[in-house]
């Protein structure tokens, strides 16, 4: 039995299910600015059953897609939203819990294909940690589905002197050597060897399924570092999933209940993960449940 960090769940699909609004391509950014008081009560929700990390609700406001959208005045403003409101939410509920700074893909996720060069990237993954740095404990580099593009964002959270988490999306599919790849075709291999000579604390996998992340985790093992995941609970994501849609359009899977979940979960934690927490169409009953099997196995659950 050891120590086990838990995370949160999924922040967008959960304020989807609960706002009053229609879905948005710019969901997370919205929904801070119309109804800030639910994205609090969801972080709130998630301390409550039992995460000692949350990550600040910015998966949607990095400066390219606000400049898609024809709002990039807004990047500040919502990054200093989605600041305040997590903070709040710690404050209120557990101010032993720890704050994740967000970077996730700038373009949108999914698409590696649509990404920029590397330069590109590293100076927009520098402009959203600046703003993120003075505020969190430390920085998870999410959903990332290419090695180079895990890299800038690692680089660039590296540079604040705070701790880093990266964690990659795989495909649904695996090869036909019966491993998972990154959503851009790479290895897991390849992804790790792009982080080479940085101080990376953690690598982890997320937004995509469960039997994906079982896959990959003991090449995750045998890097050395601490190391887990979070899954969503989407069904295949469609090839015609395309930038400007909303997640509405993805079904969720019917056999992925709190109890199904974390009964994967705990799997992971017996296979040596000790980072572990949920991702789209997960919520904070899926959280609790994963909190009740690891304090019933004797684990302990813990923030650092």
């Amino acid at each position: 039995m050891g120590d086990i960090i838990l995370l949160d769940g999924g922040m967008g699909q959960e304020l989807t299910h609960r706002s009053k609004e229609a879905a948005h391509p710019q969901w997370g950014a919205r929904v801070m600015m119309n109804e800030p008081d639910l994205v609090q009560s969801v972080h709130e929700e998630y301390l409550r059953a039992g995460a000692k990390v949350i990550t600040l609700n910015t998966y949607s406001s990095t400066p390219t897609r606000l400049e898609n959208f024809g709002n990039p005045e807004q990047f500040k403003p919502l990054q200093q939203r989605g600041i305040d409101l997590a903070s709040a939410a710690r404050d209120r509920v557990d101010q032993d819990a720890r704050l994740a700074g967000c970077l996730p893909p700038l373009v949108g996720s999914y698409h590696p294909e649509l990404l920029p060069g590397y330069d590109t990237l590293l100076a927009e993954y520098r402009r959203i940690a600046e703003v993120e740095a003075p505020h969190v404990d430390l920085f998870l580099c999410e959903t990332m589905s290419k090695a180079e593009e895990a890299r800038a964002a690692a680089v660039a959270a590296t540079e604040t002197g705070k701790p880093v988490w990266v964690a990659w999306s795989l495909n649904e599919q695996l090869d036909d050597n019966g491993k998972p790849r990154l959503r851009s075709g790479e290895t897991i291999a390849q992804a790790l060897s792009a982080l080479e000579g940085l101080p990376v604390e953690a690598i982890l996998f997320n937004c995509c399924p469960p039997e994906a992340i079982a896959a990959g985790l003991a090449d995750l093992a045998t890097d050395g570092r601490p190391f887990g995941g979070y899954a969503n609970g989407f069904q295949p994501i469609p090839q015609q999933f395309v930038l400007g849609e909303t997640v509405d359009i993805l079904q969720a899977r019917t056999d992925l209940d709190p109890t199904a979940y974390a009964e994967r979960v705990v799997n992971w934690v017996d296979s040596g993960a000790t980072i572990v927490g949920g991702c789209c169409e997960t919520g904070p009953a899926h959280i609790a449940e994963i909190a009740r099997r690891l304090n019933g196995d004797g684990h302990r659950i813990t923030a650092v």
